[in-house]
């Protein structure tokens, strides 16, 4: 670097995104510990599972029975416990469809639990609800638990099925004009909670205390066992994330870099919820660990580019990702360059630990090249932002579907969790799967600005998808805002259709794509549905607390 760029980079103006300090203490993270971590409490878990297999999965004509016991179970976050008896349930389901009552309720159950399990169904089953004009027949809207099940069974559309579209509209109309006040109160709490954001849209383990304290005002003699077993459960599977917690808490203490990065996000806890929600399972420690740490570099490396770095220095950065050479940060400020040792050597350290694992050693290009590819786009919207230039939706999704770190995630997450004999499949997995990153990437980047948006306007940042689409369609912020919002419903009806079509295609593939890929998705609604998730902890302090510190009473 010349005499010249060092003057512009010392000129360069800091700037800050006034980020709060973090509001979890060290000390208190460190501290946590649960009696429910022991070997004490597994016994009486696996005796409930046999109480619940032998009690609740009995023959019976009565397929409605089953289909609410599956959807109850999947609630309460037990599918893993019960996946034989499920999928030999819905075997039978699937064989005796003409035995499925005719009332909106059922065929709505129906439809949502076998799409939801990857059996084919047909939108066909809701014609008869609507009417000539394709909209549901107003006979259906006093069927207030019928409505909401429908609503539900929508968010599965795949592209083109129209029914489902016009389901989708109806039934969210008829719940919003619905008398919420005259239904019973778990009712009325379940339309509230659907019409905020449905089931298909939500992470499933950070809904299960919700669905526990909605079927206990149920007070349902049938559930009585499985409430037994999903408290247990869920303090079994709290004491494990609070070890896995502790760990990423002294990981990013003794790296000392919060210290050298004062302008960027000091987030643990919430890098470490994003990680949970991609899977909580007790036996995904180290892919926990190992995701906090990687969304804690992408939070740090966003903040590097949006706030702190002259585009000189960015340059000199991006150039130093794309080579993989400590030796080219030489030049940059102290923080910059810590920054990059960080991500070097955690990245060189899970690579050594893949092939340590899978005895392949090609683990480090493909990871080094999702961050590249990260920084590079990073890198153009700081140019953007350096010349106040604001491009088309086009142009801005196609590099921001990148910035999104979706790519990075994903390659992170494949070699975290598939098994060592598909490991060398990632290049034909990343080749034929391009769809699915792109539409996850998509739901990322839109719901991001959805909730970001206001606020990096007004300090100035980068322009988000809305203001690009308000510029260059000369529209309101609200039709804007309603075009995003559309977009991301047709990236989900194209996931939806992935989900249906991997396990024939790629069956070894399917548990990846279905129980991680697509719960990156999931976490973005998560974490931007009400602002910036990341940036203000207000907001998603009660969740945390609630998921990670305060067990169920038994």
């Amino acid at each position: 670097m010349d005499s010249k760029t060092n003057f512009q980079a010392d000129d360069h103006q800091r700037r800050s995104a006034n980020y709060k300090p973090n509001i979890w203490k060290d000390g208190f993270l460190e501290s946590l510990n649960s009696k429910y971590g022991g070997n004490d409490y597994t016994g009486q878990s696996e005796n409930l599972i046999k109480d619940v297999k032998n009690m609740m999965f009995v023959e019976t004509e009565d397929l409605i029975v089953q289909l609410e016991l599956i959807d109850i179970i999947g609630n309460l976050g037990l599918t893993s416990h019960f996946e034989k008896e499920i999928k030999e349930a819905l075997d039978t389901v699937e064989n005796s469809n003409s035995c499925i009552i005719e009332n909106l309720y059922a065929i709505a159950l129906h439809f949502k639990i076998l799409r939801q399990h990857g059996y084919k169904v047909s939108q066909d089953v809701f014609g008869g609800f609507m009417d000539g004009k394709g909209a549901l027949k107003e006979s259906n809207f006093w069927d207030v638990k019928g409505t909401l099940e429908l609503l539900e069974a929508s968010n599965l559309a795949f592209e083109g099925e129209r029914i489902l579209d016009e389901a989708k509209a109806s039934s969210t109309v008829a719940l919003r004009g619905s008398k919420v006040w005259n239904l019973d109160d778990n009712l009325a709490r379940q339309v509230v909670h659907a019409l905020e954001l449905p089931s298909q849209r939500r992470v499933g383990w950070f809904n299960v205390k919700w669905h526990i304290h909605a079927y206990e005002k149920d007070n349902h003699a049938n559930t009585i066992l499985l409430l037994e077993l999903a408290k247990l459960n869920f303090n079994m599977v709290q004491a494990a994330l609070q070890n896995d917690l502790r760990e990423v808490s002294m990981w990013w203490n003794n790296l000392g870099l919060k210290e050298h990065l004062k302008f960027a996000r000091d987030r643990p806890v919430e890098c470490f919820m994003f990680a949970v929600g991609l899977n909580f399972h007790p036996g995904y420690t180290s892919f926990r660990i190992l995701l906090s740490k990687v969304i804690n570099l992408i939070l740090i490396i966003d903040d590097v580019y949006d706030i702190y770095g002259s585009l000189e220095e960015l340059k000199i950065f991006t150039n130093a990702v794309d080579r993989w050479d400590v030796g080219v940060t030489e030049q940059l400020p102290e923080c910059m360059k810590t920054c990059f040792q960080v991500l070097y050597n955690t990245t060189c350290e899970f690579a050594h630990k893949i092939e340590e694992e899978s005895g392949w050693n090609l683990a480090l290009p493909h990871l080094s090249k999702a961050w590249a590819d990260f920084c590079k786009a990073l890198l153009v919207e700081a140019e953007w932002y350096s010349r106040s230039y604001t491009p088309s939706l086009e142009e801005y999704l196609s590099n921001g579907c990148i910035s999104s770190s979706v790519s990075v995630l994903m390659v992170h997450t494949f070699f975290s969790t598939t098994h060592r004999d598909g490991i060398k499949e990632i290049a034909d997995f990343l080749h034929k799967n391009e769809d699915l990153v792109h539409n996850i990437s998509l739901i990322v980047r839109l719901t991001n600005d959805l909730g970001t948006s206001t606020a990096e306007q007004e300090r100035g940042d980068a322009p988000s998808a809305i203001l690009c689409y308000m510029r260059e369609m000369n529209a309101s912020e609200d039709t804007a805002e309603a075009k995003i919002k559309g977009m991301i419903d047709n990236a989900w009806k194209k996931i939806n259709g992935t989900c249906l079509r991997t396990p024939q295609q790629l069956p070894f593939l399917s548990p990846f794509i279905n129980n991680i890929a697509t719960n990156i998705a999931l976490m973005a609604h998560s974490l931007y549905q009400a602002g910036d998730g990341f940036g203000d902890q207000e907001q998603g302090s009660r969740l945390i607390q609630s998921l990670l510190v305060e067990p169920l009473p038994l």
